[in-house]
């Protein structure tokens, strides 16, 4: 009886172990998953707002919520056409409004039980990323397994959840992106291929079962290559340039093809998964067409043409084998052929295609491969590729990176140690590699090569316990025997691992739980919230500006349909917003109002043009320009010339930009990425009118040292409210990012001249961001005694800027005064902030018939508001406008200028009186003041004083704009700080 029992303790123990060997994993890869969304959720009440308004970590996540709100509204359909950006044509917008949006919107229809509230649409949209962060873990533990057992599968999902990179930075709640998509359904695409390469390798279909119509052999080899075929235009479903993937595999298949005729294997089954695959991957993106054209960003006919080539690829070459076999020619040759016959493809694409064939190669170099990135991508900080791509790597995976190059190497290497080499393994090989050259192309990439480096970990950790004779997918009595040399090869296998990424090792900061918790909502998307909100409470709706009546034919949820050519047909009364692309979805989805540029890049060209005019008759007619249709810039990027603009405008096209936002990157950090786009480039604006090498005395750096960044409209709207101007007028402002700026010059103090680097170059910095970079090396010149620091400007400025365009009213008179004697028009206004007021002027000169006109933005009432389709204006006189005609004998008068004549453009007269003005230097100082509204107290040469630095908000370091933890299309500048010489003064 004894005996029995101890018989039914073993059975009933080994059936224990045997189902924990063989379910073991489940448990473990489940707390992976749970652990990852813990981390990823630690800073969700971040985004929780008490008033319910959103607040999101990128300024893409923004756009997002705006397709996943409108997805909600016409459930199922996704946002086909957007009229409510890229002003003033629209934009079709591809990779917004996908099939992300739609499993958002579906669990929340779920939730909501079938009419989800905004703020149970909000919270599962918070929460949805990170739980598909949490799901990737799934496909990398069975792509590991296939790799390298179930020990080699629990390895890369735990790599997976400890990166502390890219991955993790854009799959936190908050970061509303379709990033974390992405790297899910790739996962599950590069799975489902691999599973069916390695079942196409078991059942061996050929060319001769597919002609005698043997499905019961073909069955499940078209099942599984066809599942691959759907997995992969759901990747691309989510993320139309996922057409990258097509490419990747179509480079797979043309090296595996090769590889097995070489090797005396037919290449038929192979082929068989590519064509079948590949070729249910072309109609399924066929049916995803909605623009015409060959843009990687939209469904069009890209992502269809590129997985049908691919297709006949593998059926070309399959055949192709077949008849080089038959001539009997050496296998060994058969690869240059095929790469002679690709070259051969690609020029024919060439001459034929050549806007596909631009496409394919501009992505290739543009994204896959680091050879040539174009302007706009070296304007996206998350688009750059890395400074130094070591630091990068081991920045985001530890020493996980090295192990993995060390895995690939096992791949490659197996069979020459006589082991099973199969296709899957090539597939992987050339995954990972256009990975890492990914990675090394583009920053924000990284966040693909953690499925890289967790998966291949997995051949590396089986590898190793392989070679030491250690197996750990047996149970734990495959231990028993384990000699310490074993135990300590397994302790090292860890550590290399996972210590670099673990809390107790990793420097402070760098950890997964660390970068979790740190999460918080886009600094630029708090600070403008404010404006943009008035901008939707106090301007006339998009349709109803002036005594237009259409907004009722621009519903914010409306569908439209894409327009003939492109180019969407506005009502009267629309308008849109000019500002730098960077901003273009908040003024969307703050505001509810239609930017003409925005993160698409859309319209940032003409963007760029406008902002960084150097004159107000420059930047009218750029606009009149883009309300007429007409491109303002030539094959060069350049404006074109004054006169030809003159020439092909339409005063009176009804497509206008009436709004222009400025904020303090704008004028600062951004201003060298905004000169990127458009001619001439960035240190045209920042490079005194000196010659390299010519000496500069100190008492006369203040008036040597001007530049023409002072004179373009970005300057002339952020620090001068608009003085001078006649048509733009400032009618909100935000302080609550209060932004410091500074121009000095480094002095010999021994010659008391500007001092020259090696090249000639001047050490002087033109309106450097006042940020922590600049407050240390500041320090640094003032605490040296071979340099004087000579401040020419320190000045300060609000966060966001919003100005109106408008005709202006024509002030006319006559005056006892000889011809060119100045004229003066001044209004005090307040700014509605805590500056309080500031002064208005605008200047003119006497004729030669005594006679004077002036035109000013500025009305005296606010007769006019949101209901007569006007601007309620934030910002109002203080008084009338005080007019001054000098000369021997002076004369002044006041003028009431209501709101219609601004408006409207009237002409109004005003009536003088011999007066006696103010002392010369009250004046003078007082028009200083006037002039530059917001400027600080300047210490300059005259003084001989130090100036202080002012205190400022944190900042990121000088020369980059706020990172975009998100953001794809759409992530933030480059932004280099105003400074000709910054090598000169970093020495």
């Amino acid at each position: 009886m004894s005996t029995e029992t101890e018989r039914a303790e073993e059975r009933t123990e080994s059936s224990v172990l045997g189902s924990w060997a063989e379910w073991y994993h489940v448990p473990v890869v489940g707390a992976v998953m749970l652990f990852m969304f813990w981390v990823r959720t630690q800073s969700y009440e971040a985004f929780v707002t008490e008033d319910g308004t959103p607040a999101l970590a990128g300024v893409d996540s923004w756009y997002h919520w705006r397709t996943i709100q409108w997805t909600a509204e016409n459930y199922p359909r996704t946002m086909p056409y957007e009229v409510w950006t890229g002003f003033p044509t629209g934009n079709y917008v591809g990779q917004f409004g996908t099939l992300f949006d739609q499993l958002i919107v579906t669990a929340a229809m779920i939730v909501g039980l079938g009419d989800p509230s905004s703020s149970t649409l909000y919270t599962v949209s918070l929460l949805a990323v990170p739980a598909m962060a949490a799901l990737v873990a799934i496909p990398v533990f069975y792509l590991g397994r296939r790799l390298g057992g179930t020990v080699g599968g629990l390895v890369a999902v735990v790599l997976l959840a400890l990166a502390p990179g890219q991955f993790l930075t854009r799959t936190t709640a908050g970061q509303l992106q379709h990033h974390v998509a992405e790297v899910l359904f790739m996962a599950i695409a590069v799975l489902a291929m691999m599973a069916a390469l390695r079942v196409a390798e078991r059942e061996q279909p050929i060319y001769e079962l597919v002609a005698d119509k043997n499905w019961d052999a073909l069955r499940q080899p078209t099942i599984y290559a066809a599942l691959a075929g759907v997995a992969l235009a759901l990747y691309i479903w989510v993320w139309p340039p996922g057409v990258v993937l097509i490419g990747i595999f179509g480079v797979f298949f043309a090296v595996q093809l090769c590889l097995d005729y070489v090797r005396g294997i037919s290449p038929d089954h192979v082929a068989f998964v590519g064509a079948v695959s590949l070729g249910v991957t072309a109609v399924a993106t066929a049916l995803l067409i909605e623009e015409p054209g060959t843009s990687v960003t939209s469904f069009g006919y890209l992502q269809p043409g590129t997985a049908a080539l691919v297709a006949v690829g593998c059926l070309f070459m399959a055949w192709f084998a077949r008849q080089w076999n038959a001539r009997g020619i050496d296998r060994r040759i058969y690869p240059g052929a095929i790469a002679a016959l690709i070259v051969g493809a690609f020029a024919v694409m060439w001459l034929v295609l050549p806007d596909f064939y631009d496409t394919l190669v501009g992505n290739l170099t543009g994204r896959l491969i680091p050879l040539d990135p174009d302007a706009g991508t070296l304007t996206i900080q998350e688009a750059q590729p890395p400074d130094d791509f070591t630091a990068h790597v081991f920045g985001e995976f530890g020493t996980a990176f090295y192990t993995m190059l060390a895995g690939l190497a096992l791949l490659v290497v197996r069979p020459l140690f006589g082991r099973e080499y199969r296709a899957e393994y090539t597939l992987i090989l050339v995954w990972s590699l256009f990975l890492i050259s990914m990675s090394a192309t583009q920053i924000r990439f990284s966040y693909y090569l953690v499925l890289a480096v967790a998966v291949v970990n997995a051949v590396f950790v089986a590898d190793v316990l392989r070679l030491f004779d250690l197996d750990l997918q047996r149970g734990a009595r495959s231990l028993e025997g384990v000699e310490t040399y074993q135990l300590i090869i397994l302790l090292v296998v860890v550590l290399l691992l996972f210590a670099p990424l673990l809390p107790v090792v990793a420097a402070d900061g760098d950890t997964a739980i660390d970068r979790g918790e740190a999460t918080g909502p886009h600094p630029d998307a708090m600070v403008w919230e404010e404006s943009t909100h008035w901008l939707e409470s106090s301007t006339p709706e998009p349709g109803n500006y002036g005594d237009a009546d259409y907004a009722d034919e621009l519903e914010y949820y409306g569908s439209y349909d894409y327009p003939d050519g492109g180019d969407f047909d506005y009502p009267d009364g629309a308008y849109g917003v000019m500002s730098w692309w960077d901003y273009g979805h908040l003024i969307t989805t703050q505001a509810e109002r239609i930017p003409h540029s925005n993160p698409f890049q859309q319209n940032a060209e003409t963007a760029s043009a406008f902002l960084t005019a150097e004159s107000e008759r420059e930047a009218e007619l750029i606009l009149e320009a883009i309300a007429t249709g007409e491109d303002p810039l030539d094959g060069d990027d350049d404006v074109r010339p004054l006169e030809e603009l003159e020439a092909t405008v339409d005063d009176d096209a009804d497509e206008q930009m009436r709004y222009v936002m400025i904020d303090d990157q704008m004028a600062g950090g951004k201003f060298s990425a905004m000169t990127a786009w458009s001619g001439p480039d960035y240190d045209h604006y920042v490079t005194p009118d000196v010659e390299p090498g010519e000496e500069i005395d100190r008492e006369d750096v203040d008036e040597r040292l001007e530049v023409p960044y002072e004179d373009t409209m970005v300057a002339g709207l952020y620090f001068d409210d608009a003085a001078g101007m006649e048509n733009y007028r400032l009618v909100h402002e935000n302080d609550q990012r209060q932004a410091g700026f500074v121009s000095y010059a480094l002095i010999d103090p021994e010659t008391d001249q500007v001092l020259t680097d090696e090249t000639g170059q001047h050490q002087v910095a033109i309106n450097q961001p006042l940020d922590q970079q600049t407050e240390v090396q500041l320090s640094q010149f003032e605490q040296s005694p071979d340099v004087d620091v000579e401040y020419v400007d320190e000045r300060e400025g609000a966060g966001v800027k919003t100005y109106e365009r408008v005709d202006g009213a024509t002030i006319v008179g006559t005056a006892d005064a000889d011809e060119g004697t100045a004229v003066t028009a001044e209004l005090e206004l307040d700014s509605g902030v805590d500056r309080g007021t500031f002064t208005y002027e605008q200047d003119a000169e006497v004729d030669e018939d005594g006679e004077f006109e002036l035109t000013v933005p500025y009305a005296t009432d606010d007769e006019l508001d949101v209901e007569d389709g006007y601007t309620e204006s934030a910002v109002e006189a203080v008084d009338d406008y005080t007019v001054t005609v000098e000369g021997e004998t002076p004369q002044q008068g006041d003028l009431e200028v209501p709101e219609s004549a601004v408006i409207e453009g009237d002409t109004m007269e005003v009536d003088l009186e011999e007066t006696e003005l103010e002392d010369a230097d009250d004046t003078e100082n007082g028009a200083d003041d006037a002039g530059a509204g917001e400027d600080d107290d300047v210490d300059t040469a005259d003084d001989g004083e130090d100036a202080n630095t002012a205190d400022v908000d944190e900042n990121d370091d000088a020369g980059t704009a706020d990172a975009d933890d998100n953001d794809e299309d759409a992530d933030d500048d480059t932004a280099g700080s105003l400074v000709p010489t910054a090598a000169g003064l970093a020495d």
